[in-house]
């Protein structure tokens, strides 16, 4: 075996290990800062959990699809929450690790019982301790094995989509709540790439908690796949030990 091919297959198998067996998976996620004067936040009064304020499935733009309730406005307001509005809301990049309950277990999870990653950021807090009212939206993929779950714990709305579908829907204002979901049941075809999309509104001045638990060793989406870079590097691999042996 040419031994640019033997270097490039080990690279390759280091790269695999090292995401499979990571003890923290990292996540990038924007945060939207908005106003307590904006209609969907701080306003109105309080519902409780809410489910099918949105549809089944992402829209065409890869955002959860207004259907509407009594928590929320309109849709135009609604359609703010996961977009940059100028003078509505402030854009903000933060990262979130999910760390491995135990070495080796490939379960992992993120726990916060005081989440306010913007405090003092945005709009400001707005006279308050905290920043109370902002989104959250996590894009991120993995490789479906089976046997995987998902489970979230927080509040205000949080909306989970695996594949574009509705898994998890928590809408409303309310307390923290708790969905589930085995993903050996949507489907899926075993090592293949999907996406995950968690949607997350905090939207009145009481607590925030948001919590996952999961097998499934996210990514964020903009990362290239493991099994997208081994595909790659044995291809370039391949190309150069085939040019090799031609010479």
């Amino acid at each position: 075996m040419n031994k640019l091919y033997k270097t490039m297959l080990g690279a390759s198998m280091l790269m695999l290990s090292t995401f499979s067996l990571a003890s923290v998976i990292t996540l990038d996620a924007t945060v939207r800062d908005f106003r307590d004067t904006h209609p969907d936040f701080e306003q109105g009064p309080i519902f409780g959990l809410q489910t099918g304020l949105v549809g089944s499935q992402l829209g065409p733009d890869g955002k959860p699809v207004y259907v509407g309730g009594p928590s929320l406005s309109t849709a135009a307001s609604f359609n703010q929450w996961y977009n940059d509005v100028a003078g509505v809301n402030q854009s903000i990049s933060i990262t979130l690790d999910a760390a491995e309950t135990a070495p080796g277990s490939g379960i992992y999870t993120y726990s916060n019982s005081s989440y306010f990653p913007i405090n003092g950021m945005g709009f400001g807090n707005e006279g308050r301790s905290n920043n109370y009212h902002f989104t959250t939206e996590i894009n991120s993929l993995f490789t479906y094995v089976a046997g995987q779950s998902f489970s979230f714990t927080g509040d205000d709305d949080v909306w989970v989509f695996i594949n574009g579908e509705l898994v998890v829907d928590l809408g409303g204002i309310h307390g923290p709540a708790t969905r589930s979901v085995n993903l050996d049941t949507l489907g899926l075809v075993a090592g293949t790439d999907y996406t995950l999309d968690i949607f997350h509104a905090e939207r009145r001045t009481v607590g925030s908690n948001f919590n996952f638990t999961t097998s499934a060793v996210l990514r964020s989406a903009q990362v290239s796949a493991p099994s997208t870079l081994l595909l790659v590097l044995l291809s370039i691999a391949g190309v150069a030990y085939t040019r090799k042996r031609k010479s």
